[in-house]
């Protein structure tokens, strides 16, 4: 008699995952709570599969805290889909509960029911993902210094602030703002305490203008192999 496949469900957190098993019919086999780390990985695998063949595996949050669980049932040839959060009508009558939440998981990964398949974390195109996610922060940095620029240069006192653009392109100011030169021994002066503060924060920006464009150039690397028709359009 061959063995009866189960359907797995997994509700992910950043330090541990609730795991649910159910059998063809959607009956509750077992839950079990497992660390996410390979270890625990490793252990919640093999805990679901002693119930029988894995038909496949509902994870929540493929792209955030299931992405390292989603990589080891993907390279272990497990079909792993994407559930949505539990029904909001079964939190109000339950509560939040990590088994229910994964038995929920279960359920809809048997039934396909608003699954889908996550995106492969692994091969170039999550490389470029991932380097896009540093560009974007060191972008998000570099603005958020520009702009502590120019509310800066607004308070400043005046000698100083005539002499800084509170307006115009922000490589300009950064530039004029780098090139400040504070006198060390009269730091309680409020003109010379200002320029050191504003020079601070234009090398800062300096070194974050720097990153976006080793970035870029690592990009632009991996697309040129991955995506060479697609790049050669916005050459």
């Amino acid at each position: 008699m061959e063995p009866v496949a189960v359907v797995g469900g997994v509700d992910t957190h950043a330090a541990t995952h609730h795991a649910a098993v159910v059998d063809v019919t959607g009956k509750l086999l077992d839950t079990r709570s497992f660390i996410a780390t390979q270890a625990g990985y490793r252990s919640l695998l093999d805990w679901a599969s002693s119930f029988g063949p894995l038909l496949r595996v509902g994870v929540e949050g493929t792209g955030t805290y299931g992405a390292g669980l989603t990589r080891h049932l993907s390279q272990a040839h497990i079909d792993v889909v994407e559930v949505p959060r539990p029904d909001r009508q079964l939190r109000r009558a339950h509560g939040k509960s990590d088994p229910i939440d994964a038995v929920a998981a279960a359920r809809r990964a048997l039934a396909c029911d608003g699954t889908v398949v996550p995106k492969k974390q692994d091969g170039p195109v999550e490389a470029i993902r991932a380097l896009r996610t540093a560009r974007l922060g060191a972008i998000k940095a570099k603005t958020a210094a520009t702009n502590t620029l120019r509310s800066m240069i607004i308070t400043a006192p005046e000698p100083l602030r005539a002499q800084l653009p509170a307006t115009g392109l922000p490589n300009k100011l950064i530039k004029a703002c780098a090139r400040l030169r504070p006198d060390p021994e009269r730091l309680n002066e409020p003109t010379q305490a200002a320029k050191a503060a504003l020079r601070s924060i234009a090398h800062r920006a300096q070194h974050l203008v720097d990153e976006i464009k080793k970035l870029d150039h690592l990009i632009g690397r991996l697309l040129a192999v991955t995506a060479p028709t697609t790049l050669a359009v916005f050459a």
